[in-house]
């Protein structure tokens, strides 16, 4: 009989398009029987929030195509090349962005943010909140959803010093 396969990550972004990784890769890895453990830090904390508040941050993105088929359907036929120097400087457009992608994700069957950590949290993944960012950012531990365990970088070093896979995302 095989030992149990560990997968370690270390979220350290808070926007709308960084918070999807962390959560459906340790879902997925729990689903496939893989212990997992999430480190939150620095931006990537606000994840645990009851209530997340996360943004789609163009400007931050270079890479994110101004033209992909995003929104209600209709909009998905429209090509939108706005350079990310103007998206920046665009009163409201990251806003915009957020709710066109959030309604993207709806369109495609995708879960929210909050579902997949529910999953998450549910299917045994241990979520560690980085104690040294809490005191830094001023954070309480009761803004963040039940099931969060708060530990400076040696309780995660302990469980990733025998990951098979460890991530920074």
């Amino acid at each position: 009989m095989s030992e149990q396969k560990k997968m370690a990550l270390i979220a350290s972004k808070g926007t709308l398009d960084w918070a999807y990784p962390p959560f459906i890769l340790a879902s997925t890895a729990v689903a496939m029987e893989m212990e997992v453990a999430v480190f939150f830090t620095f931006y990537g904390l606000t994840l645990l929030n009851k209530k997340i508040e996360a943004k789609v941050a163009p400007v931050t993105n270079p890479a994110m195509p101004m033209n992909m088929p995003f929104g209600p359907e209709a909009f998905q036929k429209i090509n939108w090349p706005i350079p990310n120097v103007v998206s920046g400087n665009m009163p409201g457009f990251e806003t915009m962005a957020t709710s066109l992608m959030k309604q993207t994700f709806k369109n495609k069957g995708v879960a929210t943010i909050e579902e997949l950590r529910e999953i998450c949290i549910e299917s045994g993944v241990k979520m560690i909140g980085c104690q040294m960012t809490m005191d830094v950012f001023g954070f309480e531990k009761d803004q963040f959803v039940d099931g969060v365990e708060l530990g400076g970088a040696a309780s995660f070093l302990e469980f990733a010093s025998d990951a098979d896979i460890t991530l920074f995302v």
